[in-house]
């Protein structure tokens, strides 16, 4: 009996001498099925990345911060400044009481000293730190700096939402507000220092800011010429500290982190004076607490 073959529609393939299997147009073979699941796996794991990790700020873009929220940008010019004094024999910290407008305060007058930032927790059994403050806040959303901030050098955020800046290069201080400055591509090609705040006082006039409430304050003063730093000793509000130090006749401030932000000065007997909490407890590790310090001027 002969066999007779059927007619082989468009959707079958016909194998001779073996079995005969049907494949469905509709069907999507298991290796395109594959390959596709892993492209979307590889694009899932690059937009959780790029979303996760702390990245330049667009100018004005506000930067969650931990301890105070952003500010609006104010034009002020700058004021240049060298360090410390000759007629100094070791390096410490002045520190002075005042009142101003019933707000005390106190100063802290650097002697024959040189600054820097330093990155990370800080070692509190470093005899050679005179002076060391929080110089940025922490980003609130993912542990980052906020603001832009250069470190010997090398940038490690760019954000723009604080327009008062201070920059060190060559050991050199320059302290202002602006949107944009130069000292920041200055610093990176000089191996030097850089961050912003807040600012508070530009060429000796109040800049305003939006943050509300109150905290213990503290700022990095330009005044005749002269570099200090200014600490609240009450809870006060940013427009009131910085009307004060105007009244103080500071000419530039921006803002250092107030609050429980931890520091100390070493005074002329060698005795160390400490502010804030050493060791809050909060949810970030600190990868990026930051400080301006200052040492022994070489």
């Amino acid at each position: 009996m002969k066999y007779k073959e059927k007619p082989i529609s468009d959707d079958e393939i016909r194998v001779i001498g073996g079995e005969t299997r049907h494949v469905s147009g509709k069907r999507k073979p298991l290796a395109f099925i594959l390959c596709l699941v892993a492209v979307l796996l590889i694009i899932a794991g690059i937009v959780v990345w790029l979303t996760s990790r702390p990245g330049p700020v667009e100018p004005n873009e506000p930067e969650p911060g931990y301890y105070d929220p952003t500010t609006l940008p104010v034009e002020q010019p700058a004021v240049k400044m060298p360090l410390a004094k000759e007629d100094d024999l070791k390096a410490y910290i002045e520190m002075a009481d005042t009142t101003i407008n019933d707000i005390p305060m106190r100063l802290y007058l650097p002697h024959k000293v040189s600054c820097s930032l330093h990155l990370g927790t800080i070692d509190r059994t470093d005899c050679g730190i005179i002076f060391a403050a929080q110089a940025t806040d922490i980003r609130a959303d993912n542990g980052g700096i906020v603001g832009a901030y250069v470190l010997k050098g090398e940038p490690k955020a760019w954000g723009l939402s604080k327009t008062g800046y201070c920059a060190i290069i060559n050991d050199t201080v320059t302290v202002g507000v602006a949107d944009n400055s130069p000292l920041f591509e200055e610093a990176t090609e000089k191996g030097g220092y850089f961050f912003r705040q807040f600012p508070l006082v530009g060429d000796g006039r109040l800049v305003e800011n939006e943050q509300r409430g109150k905290s213990v304050r503290r700022a990095l003063c330009v005044r005749a010429g002269e570099l200090f730093t200014v600490e609240t000793l009450t809870p006060e509000s940013f427009h009131d500290f910085s009307q004060a130090l105007v009244d103080l006749g500071v000419d530039q401030a921006i803002y250092l982190v107030g609050g429980n932000a931890y520091g100390w000065a070493l005074d002329a007997q060698g005795q160390r004076h400490e502010f804030g909490d050493p060791s809050p407890k909060n949810k970030y590790k600190w990868r990026n607490i930051n400080y301006l310090v200052m040492r022994e001027r070489e």
